[in-house]
């Protein structure tokens, strides 16, 4: 097959060779004729073989380079989606509910692939994947067997691209919610509605790691569908589950009742306005866990971030006792495990609390980073303990 090729620039020349996969519009010299959706050869200034990439003409991400030698095999999608999971295999064997191709980080750019049970959820996030709908939907067929395939392809992302929201079967049958199990606990998971795809597949290994420090009274903020609350359960007195929203509060409801949990209570609340009330009060809890929303979804909100993060893990430390442990996680990019660390480190001053830090975890291994590629690293979860 014959790629068109696209020139960079010297800056972009260097950004392939340091392994970044994305070059940016600034960078891209020359793409002659260039279709929207292809995969092109990528060449620096002088002629340079870098690789081949997919073209985007309408993102500020024009190229996500696919491979940086000098051939492509023309199966490299299907064998791209094997070697995922066969690495899935390795990780994750048994697990119902997972994700199974996570774009850059298994070669496949601007692609993702979760797992519920026998059902898929596939989301193509330019327009090179998406125009490649057919083509991945069979080979997910073939590989994976499943019942049916849902696209979730409703992200906002895809109008940076030019491409429509769109939700809809693209092979058998998919129901409105499916039940999974995750770390020994059933979940509902609305594949159609839902957030992300339906659960919070990058926390499943965090989930199950809060289960080791739950002990007491335990109080899970922002528990969106209950993954820590009714995880930690079998280890806790009593569980508190907050959200602000009441939908979440009902799957709470749900998801407790499917597993016959007894000792968990969802409350519909603001957890900021909670947290200072709980204080207030002089109520004390054995366990905290907090995993809010993105704080920052862009460079300009991060002191805002910053001051939400503290604020929360403040209150958090305040009301926990002695002993306790505080599992606080951030999904924001734009705040790094440094700049976190730093947050907690000050929040716990102001609280008067001395505090251990036992562990520092990151988003699930079916969410793989690239090393050298922050923008792959977006989850930080520390496990800190309260001494005093």
């Amino acid at each position: 097959m014959t790629h068109l090729p696209v020139i960079v620039s010297k800056r972009g020349e260097s950004r392939v060779r340091s392994g970044h996969p994305w070059i940016f519009r600034s960078d891209v010299a020359r793409a002659p004729g260039v279709p929207a959706g292809a995969v092109v050869r990528v060449l620096g200034p002088t002629g340079r073989p870098l690789g081949f990439a997919f073209f985007s003409d309408r993102s500020e991400i024009q190229l996500r380079m696919i491979e940086r030698a000098e051939t492509l095999a023309p199966t490299f999608l299907h064998d791209r989606l094997l070697a995922a999971r066969a690495w899935r295999e390795t990780i994750a064997p048994g697990a119902e509910a997972l994700r199974i191709v996570h774009g850059e980080g298994d070669g496949l750019p601007s692609l993702v692939v979760d797992r519920y049970g026998e059902h898929l959820v596939v989301q193509t996030l330019s327009q090179a994947t998406d125009g490649r709908k057919a083509e991945i939907v069979a080979a997910l067929v073939e590989i994976f067997r499943p019942r049916g395939i849902l696209e979730r392809n409703d992200p906002r992302v895809r109008a940076l691209e030019g491409l429509p929201s769109q939700v809809g079967v693209v092979h058998g049958e998919v129901p409105e919610t499916v039940t999974v199990s995750e770390n020994g606990v059933r979940f509902e998971a609305d594949l159609w509605r839902g957030q992300k795809t339906g659960l919070f597949l990058d926390q499943r290994e965090n989930h199950a790691m809060a289960r080791e420090y739950a002990r007491g009274r335990v109080l899970d903020g922002f528990t969106y569908n209950g993954g820590f609350g009714l995880t930690v359960a079998a280890k806790a007195g009593e569980v508190v589950a907050v959200d602000a929203s009441a939908d979440a509060v009902a799957r709470v409801q749900r998801n407790a009742a499917l597993n016959g949990i007894t000792n968990v209570t969802a409350r519909e609340a603001n957890v900021f306005d909670l947290l200072h009330d709980l204080d207030g009060r002089g109520e004390r809890f054995d366990t905290v866990i907090l995993d809010p929303p993105a704080f920052a979804k862009s460079k300009s909100a991060v002191e805002k971030a910053r001051r939400g993060y503290k604020e929360i893990n403040l209150r958090a430390l305040k009301i926990l006792l002695p002993g306790g442990c505080l599992v606080t996680c951030s999904c924001s990019y734009h705040v790094h495990e440094a700049d976190l660390e730093g947050i907690l480190a000050d929040a716990a001053a102001d609280a008067g609390a001395t505090v251990s830090v036992i562990e520092k975890r990151r988003q699930a291994r079916d969410h793989p980073i690239l090393l050298g590629v922050p923008e792959t690293y977006y989850l930080k979860c520390f496990v800190l303990r309260k001494l005093a």
